[in-house]
């Protein structure tokens, strides 16, 4: 069960008490409206500030400051949720129970947490231009490598044409022009924005007690001054690029990505049946899509569907041969209106069942994926805890399913090719 806290204005506490771990985890997300003057920024700024602190100024003193912490870990974290563009840091750490006697952990790893978010290092009063731009050049290596991985590459190609008019489309580490126009003294100056303005989520798995852990924050945040401006609300997708695009580079494997819009999103009620549709559809090895288009036609080399719930966007994604293009394309389609019909089999539909329910089931095995679950539902607006999903899993009908489909409408089509 959560407990929440509101530690100061815009400063929102969520705790997972559990005591089946030896572990716990903790993380502090500052939360943005995701806007492109911004996205490299909030992408870089953790790095940055996980190089070093006052009292641990480099990597090898802030090993050594894990370390006497049996081993606890900090990483960064930058993730898209909708319309919001999350940054900050997260940590792991062995339970107080577990430590040797008279040792404590949490305090001194929350405090250490502190130290790295709230007193980097600095030179001539702004960033480590050192620390910059090797974190700039880490960045670019990761946006770079997104173009090499030429699925990830197409399908954020189509983000930007379909969501051309809609923050969604922005990339989640930015541009890398955009990194390297980034400069210490701006990036300082963006730091303190984001500190005193942003909406701050933090979230606890462990043993310690909520009123614990809130009381911590109280101090931690205390000395920071804040001019909290509230987050707008989540929106569905804004219309675009509607079309069909064509891109042709060095590739031996066609990328065809087909984006279909739907005015249910995760804060709609039939949220659910979108996601059980999503999984029949072609979400996985028994979907229609792998089963038909895959093993029954061999038209594809690999295919699947993804529904991002929090913009209201399924997206079809399949690796083909140049000339299967309109065949590829005709068959998505025709299986979509099998699901508008409710031509869908008892089996089609348990299977999918099955495979959603499976996923749910393990989002308590670890602290780290109970963060991810409700650290995401928190700002996405997801209502259902996994228990509650589940249930409402189990009692999707195929007419809720072909309801779903039918509003689903094709959007953007976007084809990566070579040269013929």
């Amino acid at each position: 069960m959560i407990e929440t806290f509101e530690i100061y204005p815009g400063v929102m506490l969520r705790c997972f008490p559990d005591t089946r771990f030896k572990q716990g985890c903790l993380s502090i997300q500052f939360v943005r409206p995701m806007c492109r003057e911004e996205a490299a920024m909030n992408a870089l700024l953790p790095a940055v500030l996980l190089r070093g602190c006052q009292s641990s100024p480099d990597l090898r003193s802030i090993t050594q400051r894990l370390d006497d912490l049996y081993g606890a870990a900090v990483g960064t974290m930058v993730r898209r949720i909708g319309d919001y563009h999350s940054t900050g840091l997260s940590c792991s750490f062995i339970d107080d129970a577990y430590a040797l006697a008279g040792d404590r952990i949490l305090e001194p790893m929350l405090q250490f947490l502190g130290e790295l978010l709230f007193s980097p290092v600095l030179e001539d009063g702004v960033f480590c231009r050192r620390y910059v731009e090797s974190e700039k050049k880490n960045l670019i290596a990761a946006i770079e490598s997104q173009r090499n991985d030429k699925r990830a590459y197409a399908s954020s190609q189509m983000y930007k044409k379909m969501c051309s008019a809609d923050s969604f489309g922005i990339p989640r580490l930015g541009e890398k022009e955009q990194v390297e126009a980034i400069t210490p003294d701006a990036l300082y100056r963006h730091y303190g924005k984001l500190l005193s303005q942003s909406r701050v989520e933090i979230f606890y798995v462990g043993t310690a007690q909520p009123p614990l852990i809130a009381r911590l924050m109280e101090k931690l945040f205390g000395g920071i001054d804040r001019n909290y401006v509230n987050l707008p609300v989540q929106t569905g997708f804004r219309d675009g690029g509607k079309g069909e695009y064509t891109e042709v580079l060095d590739v031996a494997q066609g990328k065809l990505c087909m984006g279909f819009v739907t005015p249910i999103t995760t804060r709609d009620a039939d949220f659910v049946t979108m996601q059980v549709l999503n999984t029949v559809y072609g979400a996985g090895m028994t979907s229609k899509l792998f089963m038909q288009v895959r093993e029954a036609q061999s038209l594809c080399y690999d295919i699947g569907s993804g529904y991002q719930g929090s913009k209201g966007i399924l997206s079809v994604f399949a690796g083909i041969d140049f000339g299967e293009e309109e065949r590829v394309k005709g068959e998505v389609l025709r299986l979509l209106e099998e699901c508008q019909a409710g031509n869908i089999t008892d089996e089609e539909l348990t299977a999918a069942k099955q495979a959603l329910i499976s996923q749910l089931q393990g989002t308590h095995d670890s602290p780290g994926s109970i963060e991810s679950y409700y650290a995401s539902a928190a700002l996405s607006g997801l209502r259902h805890t996994p228990e509650s999903y589940i249930r409402a899993v189990e009692e999707v009908t195929v007419s809720d399913v072909a309801r779903a489909a039918q509003s689903l409408q094709l959007h953007t089509v976007y084809f990566l090719r070579g040269e013929c």
